[in-house]
């Protein structure tokens, strides 16, 4: 039966609990102990029940309950403390302001396909998703001007659990928005706010709802609305779901309707950041924009969009790219080209490293590293993977200088550290230790904890998760019509005095899931036969519906549970999610990572648990590449890359078994006369001191400010000036000189020394080059000098800028320099040209260089 009228039914509080409707709607609450302290303290079984989701708590509590805490002088103390806390926290002067007071005004814009922010909010499948929600909390903590951008999925990614073989079942239940932390965005009149996006034959309507998050706002669109057809309802129905028709359909919806969404909310972005691929679309609507409603044309409007874009690439093998057919751009995608004056060769061209391959697919990174001034892999490694990955579109540039940067990922430390952590934090180092850098001195503090506080607190910890674990085992075989004696067994899982192995992610293939059962004598030896020294594990994660190797794992480490009873050692906890996570890297003792180097492109659950002191035990791959993995944990191999895959697994797991057998396993169990592992624990107070002051998303949104949004938004108000006059003479200038490069000739190179020389020994060299039409205002002449490889190629060469002394007769400028070798054998220097211009974000965005030959 169809409803002839709806309503939106808010929940009835008293007006003295009034408080509690806005510290709800606000995320804010989940990474303020105070505040989620109220939550539990008005109902701690609706709290479990209702996925710690505050809103729905008030709209299913008991109005007996309520008539109770207005009347509770303890509670409603702690209410209007936590509604204090909250308007201080939206209100002080922050980070940014300090730091940006004389500008003006500016607006950043963060695309995701996915946020994870909060276990009620379901709308997440992974460490992407967790980032970018790690990624608004601490721009709001930094008082960043930020707007996320995302889609509202209906059910978002699938509850997983397990049938009686062990193989990954999927389940999708349906968000009720109405009783979630969301609010529907409404016109001035009160109607839904929608905007329409153009698709073959039809427009596509979505309406708006917004997450507060602290004091940035999260934007997404949903399409499961009338008039559109079932077909589109599903556009916004599953993360990462459906076929490559689907995923190109969610994707215009993220990037264009995201655009178009922003312009009907009335911002005006100054930065535009776009996390993954998933977003590019995002620069073809904005370049339309700007011929059309602006009036330039397609030279200045590309290159103002491209020069306040920002991209952040997080994969690290071309398979994990979104590629999409030549034909498939076309139909959903072919009136831009019209709008930009192009043929279809040069508009899908935005989508190839290769323009001249007419066959190849249209990719997703290439169209966005095209079309950014700023792009970054997340660890300092995936960064080196990155620069190899991309170099095709940088034709000629020295592998090392493509420009591909990193800025290291990391974590929102009031969000995953353990409550009972953080107050013992709050207490030996201050309030200020969540976004302390490294060079603060409150990390000499760490000592001032007393070990046997630290350890108790630990203790407790994985009490508490070995509790849930259980309590959840038990539901997950109740659902699953499980017998009597599996549900008693499961309640016996896990010996909360034992070291605890934790591994938990997406199951890949390529994260090696079962690496630590390569030899299951061995485990099992070193898992049972010393009954002082036991080792259990505790494992979690799903695999994508469609990932049936990935699906295997899961099985295989079920049925290797099974197999070799070790129900009560080891222990797969389904239905992974972020609270699950915040439990097991506060309640493990070691924290596992094997992934295939260098395939992880970063990592980030390894870097939550050593926040709650943990240390890890990890391949060198992503973020762990860069840590001190010998004071903070322990390294599985020294960074070796392999060509047989299945010798690395060999060596790896030998590896992995020596140091849990010889280095792990004694320091956990070697406890003094108070049955203290003081060795251990001084592991655990480096692992806080030195991974989190740097592995935390405040520094890391502090890099993206100061390396990309400042100077994106910056250029934004440089091109946008007298009615985009700089935009159309950069535009123009980069046209000239296109049609002029490549009548540049280095006519001749003088070096003042003979083949042999000394280290230190100035080398003077003067160039005469012919720069055609061009002046020496539009290049920067450099030598480029470096040690000579086996190849007789210069390897990590170093630019030397040549000063400009003239022109000479026949039209040839003069440049000298001089250079000295700080290291003796076999050196080598080159000179080239490389564009310069003062709104080039760098000299590499044209993609032009010549050579000496």
């Amino acid at each position: 039966m169809q409803p002839i009228r709806t309503f939106n039914v808010s929940p009835s509080l008293p007006q003295r609990l009034e408080p509690l409707r806005q510290l709800a709607y606000n995320l804010h609450w989940d990474w303020n102990v105070e505040t989620k302290d109220l939550f539990r303290r008005l109902d701690s079984d609706l709290w479990e029940s209702s996925h710690h989701n505050p809103v729905l708590m008030l709209g299913t509590i008991s109005q007996g309950r309520l008539t109770e805490v207005v009347e509770d002088e303890g509670f409603l103390a702690q209410m209007d403390r936590a509604a204090r806390q909250l308007e201080a926290y939206q209100t002080e002067r922050t980070w940014y302001e300090k730091q940006r007071s004389d500008k003006p005004k500016e607006c950043y814009a963060y695309f995701s396909a996915e946020f994870g922010l909060v276990d009620c909010l379901p709308i997440y499948s992974g460490g992407l998703g967790v980032l970018a929600g790690d990624h608004l909390k601490s721009a709001s903590d930094l008082g960043l001007p930020l707007v996320g951008v995302g889609l509202l999925y209906q059910q978002g990614y699938f509850a997983q659990y397990l049938n009686a073989d062990g193989w990954q079942q999927e389940r999708y239940l349906l968000n009720d928005f109405y009783n979630m932390p969301l609010h529907l965005e409404r016109n001035p009149d009160g109607s839904e706010m929608r905007i329409g996006v153009q698709y073959p034959g039809r427009t596509v309507y979505a309406r708006v709802w917004r997450v507060q998050v602290g004091t940035v706002p999260l934007y997404m669109l949903d399409t499961n609305i009338e008039p559109n057809n079932a077909y589109d309802h599903d556009i916004t129905d599953q993360l990462y779901g459906g076929d490559i028709d689907m995923r190109i359909h969610q994707e215009i919806m993220l990037g264009i309707g995201g655009v178009q969404m922003l312009k009907a909310l009335g911002y005006n972005v100054t930065a535009y950041h776009m996390n993954e691929g998933h977003a590019g679309f995002s620069a073809l609507e904005r370049t339309r924009i700007l011929i059309q409603e602006e009036g330039l044309d397609y030279a200045a409007a590309r290159q103002l969009v491209a020069s306040t874009n920002i991209f952040t690439t997080h994969t690290p093998v071309p398979a994990g790219i979104d590629l999409f057919s030549p034909d498939k751009i076309l139909y959903y995608l072919g009136h831009y080209a019209e709008t930009f004056g192009l043929n279809k060769d040069q508009f899908l061209a935005l989508g190839r490293e290769s323009t001249g391959d007419l066959s190849s697919p249209f990719s997703m990174a290439v169209l966005a590293l095209k079309m950014a001034t700023f792009s970054n892999g997340v660890a300092q490694l995936h960064g080196v993977v990155s620069r190899q990955m991309f170099k095709g579109l940088w034709q000629s540039v020295p592998v090392q200088e493509v420009p591909i940067g990193a800025i290291t990922n990391g974590v929102h430390a009031r969000s995953c550290v353990a409550k009972s952590t953080q107050e013992l934090y709050d207490r030996y180092l201050g309030p200020n230790w969540s976004s302390a850098g490294t060079d603060s001195p409150l990390w000499e503090r760490m000592d001032a904890i007393p070990d046997e506080e630290l350890w108790r607190n630990h203790e407790r910890c994985r009490l508490d998760m070995v509790l849930y674990v259980r309590e959840h085992l038990v539901k997950h075989l109740r659902d699953r019509g499980a017998s009597p004696s599996e549900t008693a067994q499961a309640r016996e899982v896990l010996d909360p005095k034992v070291l605890t192995i934790g591994f938990a992610r997406r199951f890949a293939t390529y994260k090696r899931a079962t690496l630590w059962m390569r030899d299951i004598e061995r485990i099992k030896r070193i898992m049972l036969a010393n009954k002082d020294r036991k080792v259990q594990f505790v494992i979690a994660g799903k695999a994508h519906p469609k990932d049936i190797p990935g699906k295997e794992l899961i099985r295989d480490i079920n049925h290797f549970i099974h197999e070799q009873n070790l129900e009560k050692q080891v222990v797969f906890v389904p239905n992974y999610d972020i609270h699950i996570a915040r439990l097991m890297v506060a309640g493990c003792d070691i924290w596992l990572n094997t992934p295939r180097r260098p395939r992880e492109a970063s990592g980030t659950s390894g870097m939550k648990a050593a926040m709650n002191g943990l240390p890890n035990l990890s391949v060198l791959d992503g973020w762990w590449d860069e840590a001190d993995y010998v004071r903070t944990g322990w390294a599985i191999g020294h960074g070796e890359n392999y060509d047989d895959p299945n010798y690395q697994d060999e060596v790896e797991a030998n590896a992995f078994y020596d140091l849990l057998e010889k280095e792990v396993g004694p320091l956990f169990y070697d406890r003094d006369a108070d049955n203290l592992p003081r060795q251990w624990i001084a592991k655990m107070k480096d692992a806080i001191r030195l991974n989190c002051p740097f592995f935390n998303t405040a520094r890391m949104v502090r890099e993206y400010a100061e390396r990309a949004y400042f100077s994106a938004s910056d250029r934004y108000h440089t091109l946008t000036a007298n009615h985009y006059a700089p935009a159309k003479e950069l535009a123009d200038w980069k046209g000239k000189l296109s049609n002029n490069w490549f009548n540049i000739k280095i006519k001749d190179v003088d070096i003042s020394s003979a083949a042999d020389i000394e280290v230190n020994q100035t080398v003077t060299v003067k160039a005469k080059v012919d720069l055609a039409t061009l002046t020496n205002n539009d290049v920067q002449v450099e030598l480029y000098q470096g040690a000579i490889d086996a190849n007789g190629d210069i390897v990590n060469g170093v630019p030397v800028v040549m000063n400009y002394q003239g022109d000479e007769s026949q039209g040839l400028s003069l440049y000298t320099a001089d250079i000295i070798y700080t290291s003796s054998g076999l050196q080598g220097l080159s000179l080239r040209v490389l564009p310069k211009h003062q709104h080039l974000s760098s000299p590499y965005e044209p993609r032009l260089i010549s050579w000496a030959e």
